[in-house]
């Protein structure tokens, strides 16, 4: 009895700084409707507008929400993208339209700064370019969830309705800074 105390207590004190430092992340992060609406009418109509509203950790990496818009786009002009090198996304469509499209790869790709807002608090190491060969191409709408892997060229061939998305990062190597 005395011996499986000890073991006991020996493991609670061994054990303590390991759960202490697993449970600074073990707890939930609640983002309200009204925050995410708030985001979403705040956005600049005409402009493309990406706010993080909470970057947390997780035993996996670490997590992103935020709110995406992005104005009317006209058919027929070259589909500007982005492609994230280690961050996978998921969006869900708060409203608007549009036609994404994704490739493996892109054309004119050039690396987004390191060292900048976009790569340090946003998407982690990306490149910018055009996709030339077009994968899949799929409308989009309000309700809609999309899953965008890391290393899938993204972007938008057409934007009927000013689209507003709510997405998730996905950041396995806790590239982008804590928000």
């Amino acid at each position: 009895m005395k011996k499986s105390g000890i073991v006991f207590a020996l493991l609670a004190v061994f054990a303590l700084p390991a759960a202490h430092a697993e449970s600074d992340y073990k707890v939930a992060t609640v983002i309200s409707a009204a925050t995410l609406e708030r985001a979403m009418d705040e956005a600049p109509p005409d402009s493309v507008s990406d706010q993080p509203l909470s970057h947390v950790e997780s035993a996996e990496g670490r997590l992103g929400i935020g709110v995406v818009h992005r104005p009317v786009i006209e058919a027929g002009g070259p589909v500007e993208a982005i492609q994230h090198h280690k961050q996978s996304e998921v969006y869900r469509v708060m409203s608007g339209s549009g036609t994404l499209v994704t490739s493996a790869s892109m054309a004119k790709s050039t690396p987004i700064d390191p060292d900048g807002y976009i790569v340090r608090n946003l998407t982690g190491p990306s490149d910018r370019g055009v996709i030339e060969k077009v994968e899949q191409s799929q409308l989009i709408g309000e309700g809609d969830v999309v899953i965008i892997p890391a290393g899938v060229a993204h972007g938008f061939s057409e934007i009927t309705a000013p689209i507003t998305y709510m997405v998730v990062r996905i950041d396995p190597e806790r590239l982008v800074a804590l928000k």
